[in-house]
């Protein structure tokens, strides 16, 4: 089967709502089914709700890192790196046992984008929860608009943010309520109500996001010394502020 001009797909996985959504005429929709099979498939090896999931298995001490899949073994070495480069504001263990979710993910949306892209689609969106990866463009000349669910107000937009081949991840209260906690006090944290990061890979935009969430005050300075990354977020007083050069399409 295959589309003429767009085509989507929703799926519910890992708690939420992801959506593939393809502009690519003539892409043959029976990939959508690999791309669930691999969403649902980090479900079952990701999942701290799941006993029978790898991390559930390393948290108990049931099976030693080194027996695990290459993947699980992937991830939690670059969430050490993350935490080096946050000081310690993204953080695998910041609820005191190994949790990932962090990370992972943005890595399954980004990985989802790149199984569409090795599929032949060369426009498309993957939405995971409200983390997005965009490939190309929306349709001919028109880039992807993204919206940016307001932390403080159910149902409200706080900001748009527009362009090609770009990834945003935000890190808040919209989605999952308070969920974040700060790796060096163990307690959620104060100042932001919704951190976004704008990036090119969401896999990082997603960990930028919770760390920069999990500072609080510090998130723009943060976020500004990034390269390539741009931010925007939320007080908890409802006040809003942008790193430079957000909106100005810089980059996408």
């Amino acid at each position: 089967m295959t589309v003429g001009v767009a085509s989507r797909h929703v799926e519910h996985c890992m708690g939420t709502v992801f959506t593939l959504d393809v502009r690519t005429p003539g892409f043959d929709t029976r990939v959508f089914a690999d791309v669930v099979g691999f969403l649902h498939d980090v479900d079952a090896t990701f999942s701290t709700y799941r006993e029978d999931s790898e991390i559930s298995r390393l948290n108990r001490g049931d099976v030693e890192l080194e027996q695990c899949r290459p993947d699980v073994r992937e991830i939690l070495r670059r969430c050490q790196e993350l935490e080096r480069e946050t000081g310690g504001y993204f953080s695998a263990f910041a609820a005191g046992t190994l949790d990932p979710s962090g990370l992972v993910k943005g890595w399954a949306i980004e990985r989802a984008s790149d199984l569409l892209v090795a599929a032949g689609s060369t426009d498309h969106c993957v939405n995971g929860g409200g983390d997005v990866q965009c490939a190309g463009n929306a349709a001919p000349g028109t880039p992807w608009r993204v919206g940016i669910a307001h932390p403080l107000q159910p149902g409200a937009i706080a900001g748009i943010v527009a362009g090609r081949d770009l990834a945003v991840a935000t890190s808040g209260s919209a989605e999952r309520g308070q969920h974040v906690l700060d790796p060096h006090t163990g307690r959620p944290p104060s100042g932001m109500a919704g951190v976004t990061v704008i990036g090119r890979r969401v896999s990082l935009a997603d960990a930028y996001a919770t760390a920069a969430f999990a500072m609080g005050a510090g998130a723009p300075d943060f976020i500004e010394d990034l390269h390539g990354h741009w931010g925007f977020g939320v007080r908890d007083d409802g006040t809003t502020w942008s790193t430079s050069g957000f909106g100005d399409g810089t980059g996408f």
